[in-house]
Formats: C-alpha cells, sequence, structure tokens
C-alpha cells in the first residue's frame, strides 16, 4: 500500500448523476410499495458502500466493492438501471487492482451481468447492449486514473528520497567541515593557552596578555565559521588562509616556509584545499616532532599541486575520520591526497586544471 493513494473526494459528489439511469425507471414506471422502499434502501446502501470506498486505500478498495456489488445484483430484478451501479463498480475495480487482477475482475462482471440477464426476467430489452460497454468504458477510466495517481505518487516518492539525500549529504559536509574547523580551532586555543601558561609563569605579562588577546581571538573566528558552516564554509582567500596557517605553525615552534606560487583556484577548489591545509597543519601541530615544515606548490597544464613537508620521525601514517573526509572531499572534485614518508611525512594534495578557476 502506497500512501496518499485514496480517490480525491473533490468531484465524488458529481460523478453520481450517473445515477440517473437507476432513477429514471422510478419516475417512468409503477412500483409497488415495497419495491420503493426496496430500491430506496438500496440506494442508501449503495452510498455508503460508494463513499466507504473514497476514503479507503486502493488495497482496502475490495470491500466497499463487493458491497456495491452486492446491492446492485439484490435491486437489479426489480430496477435494471442497476447499471449505473454496477459501473461504478467497475471504476473502483479498475482503480484498485493492477492490471492482471483488473482484467480478471472485470471479466467477472461482465459474466455477472450476462448471468442476471439469463437468470431473472429484466424489464429492460438493453440490459446487456448498453450496460457492458458502458461498465467495461467506465471501468477503464478506473484504470487510467489509478495510473494517473500511481505515477504522481512515485514522482513525489523520488522527490521525497532526493530531499532526503540531500539533506543527508548536506549533514555529512557539515559533520566535515566542523570536525576540520574545530579540530584546527581548539589546537590553536590549546597552543595559545599553553604559551601563555608558560609566559605567566616566567612573569612575562605582556606577552602572556598578547596570546590570549590572539587566543579570544581565535575563538570569535571558531564560532563564525562554525555559524558559517551551516550555510557553506566561507573564508579569507586560499592567500590569507595560507598565512594564517603559516603563523600558526610559526607559533608551534616550527620553521615553516611557502615554496612556489599560490594557484588561482575555482571557488569549490579553493574551499577544499584551505580546509585540506588546514586539518593537515593541525595533525603536523599535534603529531610531528620536527622543527621544519614547507607548503610547495606547483602547477602543470591539466593537473595542480600542492605539497606540505615536515621533517618530524614518522614511521607510518594512521588515517582517522579528518583525512577520510579530506579524501572524500577532494575526490568529489577530481582529486586526491597521497602521504608519503621522507624521514617526516610529505602530505600531496592533486586537483586537476579548471578553466573555470579563479582567483
Amino acid at each position: 500500500m502506497m500512501p496518499n493513494d485514496k480517490l480525491p473526494q473533490k468531484m465524488s459528489w458529481a460523478y453520481l448523476v450517473n445515477l440517473i439511469f437507476y432513477l429514471i425507471p422510478q419516475f417512468t414506471v409503477k412500483f409497488a410499495l415495497w419495491q420503493y422502499l426496496a430500491m430506496t434502501v438500496a440506494l442508501v446502501l449503495f452510498l455508503l458502500c460508494y463513499f466507504w470506498a473514497y476514503r479507503c486505500h486502493r488495497s482496502e478498495m475490495h470491500w466497499p466493492i463487493l458491497g456495491i456489488l452486492l446491492v446492485a445484483t439484490m435491486i437489479t430484478p426489480i430496477n435494471p438501471g442497476s447499471i449505473s451501479m454496477f459501473s461504478f463498480a467497475g471504476f473502483f475495480i479498475g482503480y484498485a487492482n493492477r492490471l492482471r487482477r483488473y482484467l480478471l475482475s472485470l471479466a467477472g462482471l461482465v459474466s455477472l451481468l450476462i448471468v442476471l440477464n439469463f437468470v431473472f426476467t429484466l424489464h429492460w430489452p438493453y440490459f446487456l447492449h448498453f450496460g457492458i460497454p458502458v461498465v467495461m468504458a467506465v471501468s477503464f477510466l478506473g484504470w487510467t486514473e489509478q495510473t494517473h495517481v500511481l505515477q504522481r505518487l512515485a514522482k513525489q516518492q523520488s522527490e521525497d528520497e532526493i530531499k532526503q539525500l540531500a539533506a543527508m549529504v548536506e549533514r555529512e559536509r557539515i559533520a566535515r567541515d566542523l570536525h576540520d574547523i574545530l579540530g584546527h580551532t581548539l589546537s590553536s586555543i590549546i597552543l595559545k593557552a599553553d604559551l601563555a601558561e608558560k609566559l605567566l609563569s616566567h612573569k612575562q605579562t605582556n606577552e602572556a596578555q598578547q596570546q590570549l588577546t590572539e587566543l579570544s581571538q581565535v575563538a570569535r573566528d571558531a564560532l563564525s565559521q562554525v555559524r558559517q558552516s551551516v550555510s557553506g564554509y566561507k573564508h579569507q582567500g586560499l592567500t590569507t588562509e595560507v598565512s594564517k596557517l603559516l603563523s600558526r605553525l610559526r607559533d608551534a615552534g616550527f620553521q615553516a616556509e611557502l615554496t612556489g606560487d599560490l594557484p588561482e583556484l575555482s571557488r569549490r577548489q579553493e574551499t577544499a584545499v584551505i580546509l585540506a591545509l588546514t586539518e593537515l597543519v593541525t595533525n603536523v601541530i599535534r603529531h610531528s616532532r620536527g622543527d621544519y615544515c614547507q607548503l610547495q606548490c606547483s602547477q602543470q597544464a591539466d593537473q595542480l599541486t600542492i605539497s606540505l613537508t615536515d621533517n618530524g620521525h614518522c614511521s607510518a601514517v594512521h588515517e582517522g575520520n579528518g583525512i577520510t573526509g579530506l579524501r572524500e572531499r577532494l575526490a568529489a572534485l577530481g582529486g586526491s591526497l597521497n602521504f608519503s614518508l621522507t624521514g617526516g611525512v610529505c602530505a600531496c594534495i592533486k586537483l586537476p586544471h579548471s578553466d573555470e578557476s579563479t582567483a
């Protein structure tokens, strides 16, 4: 059962105009009182089943259909205008069933009409000639309505799935961005707090005050970046961010050097490179036991290469969630991230050159 596969009820009352064939005989033919009462009761029971069908899902519609068929069958010997009721049953059969079951049910309905015509003495010679084409045509309308509804539901389901996937991708992006931003920021805060503590222990209050001021600014920047990550990570450009990262390395006691010219990148590439370098610099500060770090940039016709190398002593690179996130971010742009051991660690970012790159 699919959600919201009920028939639209907006026009349900208007369709009852087709009962005209059931009502006309009651004004043109003289019946006994009990027959009038029977036709009235049959009409009420039919209406109950009719609106019951509109409230049902497709998988539950067989019950009101059976009710309509039972009422129509019982009243047919009195009023052959019951063909109107059979046509409504045909519509619901077309709407409620898949093709094979629909065809079998429609064949069963036509067979029922033929049996009624030969078993009872009906006061309308055109019961079959008129009734079978009408029932089949109205039933086909029900099948057509089912097709339209299922197509609409499939489209709605597809749109909902796309929205869910987009929300999932956005949550993953925010998680990666927060990991990269907060990892970098918290490392800076710890570094400056430790430095301020050491300066205070040596009674170098002015220098300690400077570190605390910078720590406060780092915290404010982090708060701003966390807010920005909800709508997309924003930054001050590759040149400015690289300058900040080199300054962090120097604050941590590294001799930091930039060689080569920073490349011109598209906005997406620039964001990915800044977040990658932020994570890599944070790892150098946390784990490297060296005192020198070099950021090198080179550009070929179809490829950009940015590498970060330190002189620490490392025997293996252990990749965590942060590195995994970087790989995914770069892979989405056709890029890659690789590590090599050269005494220290060399992290190499490669990106395809884009003609749409902008400074």
